[in-house]
This record gives structure tokens, C-alpha cells and sequence, in this order.
């Protein structure tokens, strides 16, 4: 034994000296910092010259734009900058993570035209929590995930979630009801009402599951897919934990990562339920025959054109992907459309009016009555130009791209579309604060380039689940004017902040009084 220690200690590559091997470490180390840091200033370097043909506002050395991005201040800036710069400006986060800013539809056109994929940069933060589904996917998997999934939002499977719609609706009104008959002159913070509507929708209409989550108001899916949301964009901002191996150590991380299991156990339990209704039933199609196909029916079935379905993991990142794009952009832009509405009593009268003749008072929408709400249509479009649900769009240029004012952009950099911005743009609209639905007239509509206005994105690219939101938004505006008049609070107005979605920092307060 003493032989083979000996031979091991004369033949090991390392120095048997304890100081020498501290050297080594050491040596060894501070190489790695160096070439880390060669790389880094490269890699600075690089996006300096990309974007030194764009000016953009003044930005510290270290700290970039971050100061001037806090979220009660984030949209008054990008706001402002586009005034001053109206076509595009340059933004840092921090001094390795540089975008190009677009508040312009000339160059909106440029980019989003193309099918360049998400930024990872910027989207990897939520691939532990929505996986790699039609939102983050980029190349030959996006295109054969989303040709699989192009099915589900075909207006056949669409007209019956109107059903599944009114009645989750009524039952928000029925709430709010309850709640203003204990105190008629209390304000009611909408978007948790409607953000639990938006979910029981979702959870109806895409996968045939009564949720009960209006009665438990104590949502614990809610209050994940929120910090979530919270979690991410904070971290976008905080250059020093964009690291995973950092991140995964930080207290952030931690809550991150817990609120993801706690998201991916509630999925999972709506895909096992089903698969386990389909074992039952032992054959697909007979089940199939006994109810209205849904967006979960679809993903099971969905094969490509070798016969292929989606693994489990994909399974689960579109359903996670749905489940949020599905309630919480959708509860967004149905929260700041009650807000406009109150805030403009003319047109909500106008849009009850219109309402009422093609109703006749009753609570009950058919999906040819969808497509005759002219003036009501005009107002949602109005409110998803002031308050986008999404409010920026980044995408990785997987090719050079030229302006038409002949500035480039080499492959590779990050091109971020602020639609908050380019639907505030003074150069493309009159009086951009304004509320004013006449702007998307029919007469109107003609002369608008069609890159300014896109709460839903475009190109190839394009939110594939805009008609199930709009569908949304309008059963939800008709029914709620037919029991409620909708008055501001001017003691609590809100304070718009992007985090994923636009929320508020303060919640939306609205005063509901009930028509009798």
C-alpha cells in the first residue's frame, strides 16, 4: 500500500509543495478574470460601434439608462426621449446589455416584417418559468410549433368559447355587485377582479377545467404568475445578477424559482387531469364527440408532418405560455379599457347606446354579435393604443438590417420595439394623449400606416391569439356597461409600469354605479 501511495505521488501532475499549489489556483484564477474581462470590454466595444450611429439619451459609464428605467418612471422617459428622438434611440442596460429602441413604423416595418427570433438576452429570464414555447421559440421548431398550434385559434373553435366567456363575465359582475351594495360610494380595485375572470376564462375555454377561481379569490396562480412577472423584469434590470449561477444564490432567485415550481405544479395538474379524462375514454375520438374541442385537445392531438406529437416538455412551455399570454395580457388590457371608459363618459355612453340596440338589454352575446359592436370595437382599439398590454417587444437581428434613411444594423444586436412608445409618437399621432376612437374610423383607418398601431405585434411573428382577446375584451366591455356605469377615482389614479404586461403600481381604481 505504501508502494502505490508512493507511485501516485511521484507520478501526479501536481505540485506536492501546498504553497505551489496556491500559486497555481491563483495564477489560474486571475487568467480567468483577465480574459473575462478582455471579453467583456469586447464585447462593449462591439455594441458601442453597432450602435454608434443611433443617439440616444445620456448614459453613465456603469450604470447605462438603468437609473432613468425604474418603474414609475419608465414609460414617462421612453415617452419623452421619443420626442426627441422620434424614429429610434439607443438604450443601455448596464454597459454589456445595449438595445436599439424603435418608436417609429418606418423602422417597425424593417424588423418586425422579417421573422427574426426573441431575444434570449432578454427572454431567457422567463424560460424557467414558461419553458421554450411559441413566445421564446425561434427557427424550425417556432415555425413547426406554430403551424401545430394555428388550428387552435381557427374561428370554429373559437365561436364556442363565447358561451364560456359570457358566463365567466357575468359572474365577475355578479361579484361586484355584491361588493358595491355593501358601500355604493367605495372605489374597487379592478384588475384582481378582472384578472381572476380572465383566468376562469382561460381555464374554460382552453381546457374545458372549472376553476372555481372567482369564488377562491385567494388565488395562488394569480399571485405566482404576478411575482413572477415582478421577478423577471427586476432582474432584467440588475445587471449583476444576470448570471444563473449568481442569481440561483441571490434571494431573488430563490423566490423566483420557488414561484416557478409552484406555476409548473398548477399546469401540471391540468395536463395530467386531462390526459387521465383521454385514458378513461380510451379512445380520443370519443371523447372529442361528446364536447367542444379545446386549445389542450389541440396540443394532444397536434402531430407534424412525420407523425411527431410534442414531447412532454413542450406540452407543458405552451401550456404555461398560454396560460399566461392568455389571462394576464388579456386582464391588461380589459382593466385600462374599463379605465378609459371611465375616464370618458361621452364614448362609454356612446358604446352603451350601441350596446343596448344590438342586445335589447339581455345578457346574452352570440358570436355574429361580436363583429357588429362598430363604436365599441373602435374604443378597445383606442385603449390598447394608450395602454398596450404588451408594452415592448425585443428580437435578435439574425441578419444585417438597412433603414430606409441608410443606417444599419450588423447581425446579432438587439432590436427592441417600445409599442408604448410608437403609439405615443407624436409624428404619427395628433394629440397622442388624447383619448379618441374616431382615430380608427373606417375612413381613418385607411391613411394609417400599417406598422403604428400594434398592441398585438406583427409580421410573421404576430400574437397568434389576438381574435380570442379581442373576443374577450368586447363581451366583457358589453356586459359590464349594461349593469354598471363606470366613474373615476380621481383620489387614486394609477401609475402605469411595465412589468411583462402594463400594470399599475397602485392598482386601478374605479367607482362602480349599478343601472337599474
Amino acid at each position: 500500500m505504501e508502494s502505490v501511495s508512493k507511485f501516485i505521488k511521484q507520478t501526479s501532475w501536481l505540485p506536492q509543495d501546498f504553497s505551489l499549489i496556491l500559486h497555481v489556483v491563483v495564477f489560474a484564477s486571475l487568467t480567468y478574470v483577465v480574459l473575462k474581462v478582455i471579453q467583456l470590454y469586447r464585447k462593449n466595444q462591439q455594441l458601442v460601434k453597432a450602435y454608434s450611429s443611433f443617439p440616444g439619451p445620456p448614459a453613465h459609464w456603469l450604470y447605462g439608462h438603468l437609473e432613468m428605467v425604474k418603474p414609475e418612471e419608465e414609460f414617462q422617459n421612453l415617452v419623452e426621449w421619443t420626442k426627441i428622438y422620434p424614429h429610434c434611440h439607443s438604450l443601455w442596460y448596464g454597459p454589456f446589455l445595449g438595445v436599439l429602441v424603435i418608436n417609429h413604423p418606418e423602422y417597425a416595418k424593417m424588423v418586425y416584417s422579417r421573422g427574426d427570433p426573441k431575444s434570449l438576452a432578454v427572454y431567457k429570464f422567463l424560460v424557467p418559468w414558461i419553458g421554450l414555447g411559441l413566445l421564446i421559440l425561434g427557427g424550425p421548431k417556432w415555425q413547426q410549433h406554430r403551424k401545430l398550434l394555428t388550428p387552435g385559434f381557427h374561428y370554429d373553435v373559437l365561436k364556442p368559447y363565447v358561451t364560456a366567456m359570457v358566463e365567466s363575465v357575468k359572474q365577475m359582475l355578479d361579484i361586484l355587485e355584491n361588493v358595491v351594495s355593501k358601500d355604493t360610494t367605495a372605489s374597487v380595485e379592478m384588475f384582481q377582479y378582472v384578472s381572476l375572470m380572465s383566468l376562469d376564462t382561460i381555464m374554460k375555454c382552453s381546457f374545458s377545467y372549472q376553476s372555481n377561481c372567482q369564488v377562491d379569490r385567494n388565488n395562488s396562480y394569480i399571485n405566482t404568475v404576478y411575482n413572477l412577472s415582478f421577478l423577471a423584469i427586476e432582474r432584467l434590470k440588475t445587471p449583476l445578477v444576470h448570471n444563473d449561477l449568481l442569481y440561483s444564490f441571490s434571494p431573488q432567485g430563490y423566490r423566483f424559482h420557488k414561484a416557478c415550481k409552484a406555476a409548473h405544479l398548477h399546469t401540471n395538474n391540468v395536463i395530467q387531469e386531462r390526459k387521465k379524462s383521454l385514458k378513461n375514454e380510451q379512445e380520443l375520438e370519443k371523447i372529442l364527440k361528446k364536447r367542444r374541442l379545446d386549445f389542450l385537445d389541440i396540443l394532444l392531438c397536434a402531430k407534424d408532418e412525420n407523425g411527431n406529437s410534442l414531447s412532454d416538455e413542450d406540452l407543458r412551455a405552451e401550456v404555461d405560455t398560454f396560460m399566461f399570454e392568455g389571462h394576464d395580457t388579456t386582464a391588461s388590457g380589459i382593466s385600462w379599457l374599463f379605465y378609459c371608459m371611465a375616464h370618458n363618459p361621452e364614448h362609454q355612453q356612446r358604446c352603451r347606446e350601441e350596446i343596448k340596440e344590438l342586445l335589447g338589454g339581455k345578457e346574452v352575446i352570440q358570436w355574429d354579435d361580436l363583429g357588429k359592436m362598430t363604436y365599441t370595437t373602435m374604443c378597445i382599439k383606442e385603449s390598447l393604443r394608450i395602454y398596450p398590454p404588451v408594452p415592448q417587444i425585443a428580437r435578435e437581428l439574425n441578419s444585417p438590417v438597412t433603414f430606409a434613411d441608410g443606417r444599419t444594423l450588423p447581425k446579432g444586436v438587439l432590436v427592441m420595439l417600445s409599442i408604448y412608445s410608437l403609439h405615443r409618437n407624436p409624428e404619427i399621432w395628433d394629440n397622442p394623449e388624447v383619448y379618441d376612437p374616431l382615430r380608427f374610423s373606417p375612413e381613418n383607418s385607411k391613411h394609417r400606416h400599417p406598422y403604428a398601431f400594434l398592441p398585438f405585434a406583427a409580421g410573421p411573428r404576430n400574437c397568434i391569439g389576438q381574435q380570442f382577446a379581442m373576443n374577450e375584451m368586447k363581451i366583457a366591455l358589453a356586459l359590464t356597461l349594461q349593469r354598471f356605469e363606470l366613474l373615476p377615482d380621481h383620489s387614486k389614479m394609477p401609475t402605469p409600469i411595465q412589468q411583462i404586461v402594463t400594470r399599475s403600481t397602485n392598482g386601478i381604481h374605479l367607482k362602480l354605479k349599478p343601472i337599474h
